[in-house]
């Protein structure tokens, strides 16, 4: 039987805990070595790689299904996740950081992965179904806080190090150990607030005892639409998941290179505050409007908020407006939408993820997600050399419409998501 502990005490944090440690591998990561001096085309190739754990994340998610609870899987990886962002910033002021610091953060990557599997099950298990549709929208929300507390206030706090020291390997290395030490509260956090009830493997094997590592994979491949819906997580963030490599070293960049000329600390700054109201704001919104009306009425509209303000980009790229405050009006458009459309996203894989062994189809289906972000990714940076940056995200907001027209063919019940 589900049970509901008090929602609003353990989801908030429990999602930042899982987007926290994927937005420092895989969004800070990029400002990072841009910053000690690694090359944009090495950055595309190299941190895009750190997604392969979230793509074959559902090799092993049969085992988080199948041995133990959700509970301990996720509150171990959290303690791993910490003890490894206090020795990348240990790592930095070595010789050959570089790769020591990757082998790191893929050590991070995986905890951080079956870290996703476990919390996700374990949100599924507890939450009262009629309450997910609009928690889904909280979840997305503090999963993207989390996203914009590393792009926003740990870049800060980097760019603030930087300008205090004058030394950027000083300041990164200083700031992943703070990092560290954050998830080291954030695991305590959930240790003490999450509920400790759960059906726990046992219990379901009892319930399906036909249930297999083998079986779980089999069944997920036989569900209606497969393919459609497979081709469509695969190429819905196609677009985004070269925005996202390439959006800090286009505003880091001098003008002379196509970029904005920012400082680390404006950076920080921008997605720090406003960004992070434009996204809260828009998640909570996206979450009310599928409890209220249903994800078939909300699903394209959600998806065209959340791709249409890269044209804020463009504009951004050609005429390199003197005001700063541009930067702000389209960075909260980018935020907004993103919190808005994406929890439409989200709602949908709990769709994709219904009946038996939840936990593992979810991660199969973000698991292909994760597929359509890594591969895009690790060519962001030559096709952006290529192409230059207003090209660039001529090509990225092309690369969005594939995702919208397969979404017009999907089929789900009509009032999916809404709260009875």
């Amino acid at each position: 039987m589900k049970i509901d502990n008090k929602p609003w005490f353990w989801i908030p944090l429990l999602n930042f805990a899982s987007g926290l440690p994927y937005a420092i591998i895989i969004s800070v990561s990029v400002i990072m070595y841009k910053n000690l001096g690694i090359s944009n085309e090495d950055i595309g190739v190299y941190t895009s790689l750190l997604y392969l754990p979230w793509v074959v994340k559902p090799l092993w998610s049969p085992l988080i299904e199948l041995i133990g609870t959700k509970r301990k899987w996720f509150l171990s990886m959290q303690l791993l996740i910490s003890i490894a962002f206090l020795l990348v910033g240990l790592a930095i002021p070595t010789n050959g950081f570089f790769m020591m610091s990757l082998a790191i953060f893929w050590v991070a990557a995986f905890a951080s992965a079956s870290n996703d599997i476990a919390t996700d099950g374990f949100y599924l298990l507890v939450l009262p179904e009629d309450k997910q549709s609009f928690f889904i929208g909280i979840r997305s929300t503090f999963y993207r806080l989390s996203m914009l507390a590393g792009n926003g206030l740990v870049v800060l706090f980097a760019g603030y190090l930087e300008h205090k020291y004058g030394d950027n390997t000083k300041a990164w290395s200083y700031t992943m150990i703070c990092v560290g030490l954050l998830m080291t509260f954030i695991t305590a956090y959930n240790f003490i607030f999450t509920p400790k009830n759960e059906i726990n493997a046992v219990e379901s094997k009892k319930e399906t005892p036909h249930q297999n590592f083998g079986t779980i994979f089999i069944s997920f491949f036989k569900k209606k639409q497969i393919g459609l819906i497979l081709a469509f997580v695969l190429v819905f963030r196609l677009g985004e998941s070269q925005l996202l490599k390439m959006l800090s070293p286009f505003l880091l960049d001098g003008k002379e290179l196509g970029g904005m000329g920012l400082d680390t600390e404006a950076v920080g700054i921008i997605y720090g505050t406003f960004g992070v109201a434009a996204l809260t704001l828009g998640g909570i919104l996206g979450g009310i409007a599928i409890s209220r009306h249903g994800l078939t009425k909300w699903m394209f509209p959600m998806f065209l908020a959340m791709h249409l303000p890269i044209i804020g980009f463009i504009l951004l790229a050609f005429f390199h407006p003197a005001s700063i405050y541009y930067i702000y009006i389209v960075v909260i458009l980018e935020q907004f939408g993103y919190g808005f459309g994406f929890t439409a996203f989200m709602m949908y894989l709990i769709h994709v993820a219904e009946g038996e062994s939840k936990t593992a189809h979810y991660a199969l289906a973000t698991g292909f997600m994760a597929m359509g972000m890594m591969l895009p990714g690790m060519l962001s940076g030559f096709i952006q050399q290529y192409l230059g940056y207003g090209n660039f995200f001529i090509w990225v907001l092309i690369a969005t419409i594939p995702g919208l027209i397969l979404s017009r063919f999907l089929t789900f019940p009509k009032d999916f998501g809404k709260k009875s």
